[in-house]
């Protein structure tokens, strides 16, 4: 039997940073992962994943990643992601340091 979908967002890592960033409901890459849009369709998460694939200029590897609806937004239900959301591990600068949310362009 298939497992239930549960809540996803998008997410992929910023082509010229390489920082880990997310889709919003605008449409727009986010870096903070309570700005991005917490999906619980499955064919609306399919079909943002199919958008972000569609800008490579912008966003690589991006791929749907378990998310819950938290206090402040989604929230990751994973090491992994929870990982990620932090940014890199190897020195505190980066997400590490700034509370600050910003939206990622490149154009």
């Amino acid at each position: 039997m298939a497992r239930p979908f549960t809540p996803k967002v998008v997410t992929a890592n910023d082509l010229i940073t390489g920082d880990v960033i997310y889709l919003a409901h605008d449409g727009s890459w986010v870096r903070c992962l309570a700005d991005a849009e917490l999906l619980a369709d499955q064919d609306a998460a399919n079909a943002r994943l199919f958008e972000a694939e569609t800008q490579p200029h912008i966003a690589v590897g991006a791929y749907l990643a378990d998310a819950q609806d938290g206090d402040q937004g989604p929230a990751p239900t994973h090491f992994r992601e929870t990982f990620r959301a932090k940014g890199p591990s190897n020195y505190a600068h980066g997400k590490q340091t700034e509370a600050k949310r910003e939206t990622v362009s490149h154009v």
